[in-house]
């Protein structure tokens, strides 16, 4: 190495100096700004689970104003600190919708179907099927629909702008309970107006569309084969979660049982709005979620951030969504 001296810094400042005096030195060729691309990638997310490939596709978001009550039983300021907790701006919500596509082999089944084409105009939501043409799934080819429950973010998607099938060669099973609940006529008569009425008057809208042609299922019992439909109630009356086994493998398809974990995973005794029940949502939530930290199972939750796969874990007086690790291969 060699050594610097007085004489050799003295020749390199001398140096540079003679350089600026020269003036800038020319640039390489000028390049045109690139466009920015003022969309979204398509939002699709593979992983396998034992034999099975799923497939997250989400049907994209709504942000929206925070309003008072969206929570009932804590104040807004309480709300706003946890959204800043969770490095989420005050004063609004983002709520994602993520639909399921499990590939047994055999089959090709959808779980829940998100807003569709009653999704607002100019919103981030209603992408079920863009998502779907991207991540090479034909709604042709699915041949079973999976209803969680009769919310609107769950049910629209089953029908297309027209007022077509959007999954036409598909089966609709539905909770058994669920259906009681939204199909009875005396229900629907004591129904106050305002939202409860709407929701109403939305499912006889859809499934009036289909001829009423649906598969009922019950709770305890497998859907189809490695899929078991668990009992969630609260959120709605017959509100279903579901195990999907392959091997050794296991998912529980969360649904509903909660909306974003910033809110309601960490705070579970908080009651949203939009739950029915909201005392027996809570004991729902926290039963749970006690299974699902005890057993260290994965979790997909509709309402998650996407791709909505997670851990849960206790902590403290509530829990913490744990995301999985982004897995490049399959």
């Amino acid at each position: 190495m060699s050594k610097m001296n007085r004489r050799t810094m003295l020749a390199g400042t001398a140096a540079a100096a003679g350089t600026a005096a020269l003036g800038p030195i020319a640039a390489g060729p000028a390049h045109a700004t690139a466009p920015l691309a003022g969309k979204q990638a398509p939002g699709f997310y593979r992983y396998k689970l034992g034999s099975y490939e799923i497939t997250t596709v989400t049907d994209g978001a709504l942000t929206f104003p925070l309003p008072d009550t969206f929570v009932n039983n804590a104040s807004k300021d309480d709300v706003n600190a946890a959204l800043e907790a969770a490095y989420m701006p005050r004063d609004k919500m983002t709520i994602v919708f993520n639909p399921v596509v499990v590939n047994t082999g055999s089959k090709l089944i959808l779980f829940d179907t998100g807003l569709g084409p009653k999704a607002p105009p100019n919103s981030a939501a209603g992408q079920l099927m863009n998502n779907l043409a991207a991540s090479g799934i034909d709604p042709k080819a699915i041949d079973t629909v999976i209803i969680s429950h009769f919310h609107a973010d769950h049910v629209n998607g089953l029908l297309t702008a027209d007022e077509k099938l959007a999954f036409p060669n598909a089966e609709v099973m539905v909770p058994a309970k669920e259906w009681a609940f939204w199909m009875d006529d005396g229900e629907m008569s004591r129904a106050p107006a305002g939202r409860m009425a709407d929701l109403f008057k939305n499912n006889r809208r859809v499934f009036d569309a289909l001829g009423r042609k649906v598969t009922q299922y019950p709770w305890d019992k497998e859907v189809l084969p490695g899929i078991t439909a668990v009992g969630t109630p609260g959120h709605t009356p017959g509100h279903t979660s579901y195990v999907i086994a392959s091997g050794s493998d296991q998912v529980f398809v969360f649904s509903d049982v909660t909306n974003h974990p910033a809110l309601f995973i960490r705070n579970p005794g908080w009651h949203a709005f939009f739950d029915q029940d909201a005392d027996l949502a809570e004991a729902t939530r926290r039963k749970v979620a006690d299974r699902l930290a005890a057993d260290k199972m994965l979790v997909q939750a509709f309402h998650f951030p996407f791709p909505s796969v997670s851990y849960i874990q206790k902590d403290g007086n509530g829990y913490r969504a744990i995301p999985i690790v982004w897995n490049a291969q399959l």
